[in-house]
């Protein structure tokens, strides 16, 4: 006999956070252009506590340390499993020609010219839920 299983999103730490954040490769670029949220994809690294994000956007789209989301999961279909972490801040263009060069070479990219930008994100809170599946409390 299965029991129904209900689900449950749980809080983790921030440290928890941290840790799933940086032991992923892949996630979404969230700003706000002419009032409306984008979200593109976007792949990064975590070095010295901050975000190195390289995604398909205009540099132009992103002002001077512009207040960015990155989201990244993994969620296990069909089963509904996983994780959510979001990471929030203000974020900079990463304009010197040297380190550019670097995350280009590191950061694998969806397009190339303008719409190829490095930015760097100071994440001023980070927060992340694990996704389960409980027995439901009729069914106990």
């Amino acid at each position: 006999m299965t029991v129904p299983a209900d689900l449950r999103m749980i809080e983790v730490s921030g440290t928890e956070a941290l840790w799933l954040l940086e032991g992923s490769a892949q996630g979404r670029l969230v700003y706000v252009q002419r009032e409306v949220a984008v979200v593109r994809p976007a792949a990064h690294v975590m070095e010295y506590g901050r975000l190195v994000v390289r995604a398909p956007v205009q540099a132009a789209a992103i002002p001077g340390r512009a207040l960015l989301t990155y989201q990244v999961d993994e969620i296990r279909t069909p089963v509904g499993t996983g994780w959510t972490v979001s990471a929030h801040g203000p974020a900079d263009v990463i304009t010197d020609p040297d380190e550019a060069a670097h995350y280009r070479r590191t950061l694998p990219g969806w397009s190339h010219g303008p719409h190829d930008t490095l930015l760097r994100l100071h994440p001023q809170s980070v927060s992340g839920f694990r996704l389960a599946r409980t027995a439901s409390e009729a069914d106990r």
